[in-house]
């Protein structure tokens, strides 16, 4: 984990325009990241999860639990990517991981991960939920999972966990740099600008860059840390028939699931209406409405979750 000395001699007491204090730009990329050591996961997946390790579960259903909270998935994808795991390249599926550490050692992680929730008592700003981020992430992996079953994608097999992680950079934003979270969230409920113009405006970055970042630090696959990165600036599609890349489908799975009111925010001003990305990617109309179908059928599954 990143752990990063911030000298107040370093921090500048003038404040900017903004009304914030005016830190060095690469300070603040520093300071968000550092919150890595912090994040908390949604409350009630983690209480689920410890009741399961309690029962003995099985992989399957530690597996299900996982794979609906973007900061537990993170934590395993880094212990079992470590240097004391891996042997063949890093490891970019949750249930692959859970089958190399094993559940004594899931039930370590998930003890230390409640440890660092109960002495940090981490604060998030107003205008940030757990719920709806923790909600957004599952719903945007599981319909990049589904397209990159139905596509040809360039790496179909971190579809899931790119989608599951792709806003970490929001969350340590909000928990890292708190004050300049509501200065962005001002900025956009008043500029008309996009959530992205409006994090580089007040940061001088914005999150796709610092997930990527995170990713890099929980030793998480390169070609899932790229398709975080441009998720909000894909590659163009190639010709007809070739493969998409997978940050690509991260654009329209984000897109479609904001336009559906499943968003971190209360209100989000989405970049494209419906499915216009997804159909982009030319699906034979019938199986588009069968992928949309199934996601549908996935989002109810998943609902009781969040209770």
């Amino acid at each position: 984990m990143v752990k990063v000395m911030l000298q107040s001699s370093l921090i500048p007491s003038l404040s900017g325009t903004s009304g914030i204090p005016a830190i060095p730009l690469n300070i603040l990329k520093q300071q968000a990241l550092a919150a890595l050591e912090s994040l908390p996961p949604f409350s009630p997946i983690l209480d689920k999860l410890k009741a399961s390790l309690t029962r003995q579960d099985d992989f399957a259903l530690l597996g299900d639990l996982i794979e609906k909270d973007p900061v537990l998935a993170g934590w395993l994808l880094s212990a079992v990517n470590s240097v004391l795991y891996v042997r063949h390249g890093n490891i970019s599926s949750v249930r692959h991981a859970l089958s190399v550490l094993g559940t004594e050692k899931v039930r370590d992680t998930v003890v230390r991960m409640s440890t660092v929730c109960l002495v940090h008592q981490t604060r998030t700003p107003a205008g940030w939920s757990m719920e709806r981020f923790t909600r957004h992430s599952a719903s945007v992996a599981i319909l990049s999972d589904l397209i990159a079953q139905r596509s040809a994608v360039e790496f179909p097999e971190g579809a899931f966990v790119a989608g599951l992680l792709h806003d970490i950079g929001r969350l340590l934003i909000a928990v890292g740099l708190p004050d300049e979270f509501e200065s962005i969230l001002r900025e956009y409920q008043s500029s008309g600008q996009t959530w992205i113009e409006c994090e580089r405006k007040i940061l001088g970055f914005a999150h796709p860059e610092l997930s990527s970042a995170a990713l890099a630090v929980w030793k998480v696959p390169e070609p899932i840390r790229r398709a975080v990165a441009e998720h909000h600036d894909p590659v163009p599609l190639q010709k007809p028939g070739g493969p998409i890349t997978l940050g690509w489908v991260l654009n329209a799975a984000n897109q479609y699931v904001n336009s559906i009111g499943e968003s971190i925010l209360p209100a989000v001003k989405p970049d494209s209406a419906g499915s216009a990305w997804i159909e982009s990617m030319g699906l034979d109309p019938e199986v588009l409405e069968l992928l949309l179908a199934d996601f549908q059928a996935e989002r109810v599954a998943i609902a009781p979750y969040f209770d």
